[in-house]
């Protein structure tokens, strides 16, 4: 499609709620999608920290 001008084109041919309405969702989803990765992988490490620091702990017979 060829568009005359900027409103035209965020206009989409009246489809421009439809169009812009699931890209904005898209985006929305892409972020939320990445933050839940990043604190389920910082919640993975924290509990292989800790198992780390109790199988360290058991071998030392708890002192530091």
């Amino acid at each position: 499609m060829i568009w005359q001008s900027a409103a035209e084109f965020w206009a989409m041919g009246g489809y421009g709620v439809y169009v812009w309405g699931s890209m904005g969702v898209s985006a929305a989803l892409l972020a939320l999608e990445a933050l839940l990765v990043r604190r389920g992988r910082r919640h993975a490490l924290d509990v292989v920290c800790e198992a780390m620091d109790a199988a360290e702990d058991t071998q030392t017979g708890g002192h530091s």
